[in-house]
């Protein structure tokens, strides 16, 4: 990129940081940007500072929306009883796509990954003890990825969430061994709820 003027270059550098680009693909992006109409360059920047600016984090879930509490914590239809723990908003956003599940959801932001740094303090984990603990949930369902962190963080949390009251589910296997539920179809995600297993 070194023949690039430098704010093509800087350019190329601040897409490389966004998630699944390569240096390749940043190139060819700011390449694109560059050459495109300002007008649509225009629609692309306040798209971007607008969708920043406007969405928030639900207090009560840490699903992302336009105002929290998110419509799916609002909505009284939502079947309180059933939470369903998920590593990523993109999970929350699959889950719904499926049209299965009518609980509520909890986002951890991630899952326990000792290698990497990632202990329950850096996770959503102490608000996920505090939903339990206060609210009328019978049954916590997670829907946590196949790979080792996702089987240690469901480990974890059926531990720490280990009471007579309350049943702990994990989802049904079929879906892809190491990868995660934005991957899997609708129809897999369904059977996957419905053949949820106990924990413990």
């Amino acid at each position: 990129m070194s023949s690039l003027p430098e704010p093509v270059r800087q350019l190329a550098a601040a897409l490389g940081q966004l998630p699944g680009v390569g240096p390749r693909t940043a190139e060819r992006l700011a390449l694109h940007l560059v050459q495109s109409d300002p007008a649509q360059v225009q629609l692309l920047a306040n798209a971007l500072v607008e969708g920043r600016s406007r969405t928030v984090t639900c207090t009560v879930c840490g699903a992302l929306a336009e105002a929290s509490p998110c419509p799916i914590c609002s909505d009284s239809k939502r079947d309180t009883t059933l939470l369903c723990v998920v590593e990523r908003v993109l999970d929350v956003i699959s889950l719904e796509k499926s049209g299965t599940f009518r609980g509520v959801y909890h986002v951890l932001g991630g899952k326990l990954s000792p290698l990497n740094g990632v202990g329950p303090e850096d996770l959503r984990i102490a608000e996920l003890q505090q939903r339990v603990a206060e609210g009328t949930a019978r049954e916590v369902i997670l829907a946590l990825g196949s790979d080792v962190e996702g089987d240690a963080t469901a480990a974890y949390l059926a531990t720490l969430l280990n009471s007579a009251d309350l049943r702990v589910s994990r989802l049904a296997q079929g879906l892809p061994a190491g990868s995660g539920l934005e991957f899997a179809d609708e129809l897999t995600l369904t059977r996957a709820l419905e053949g949820r297993r106990d924990v413990r």
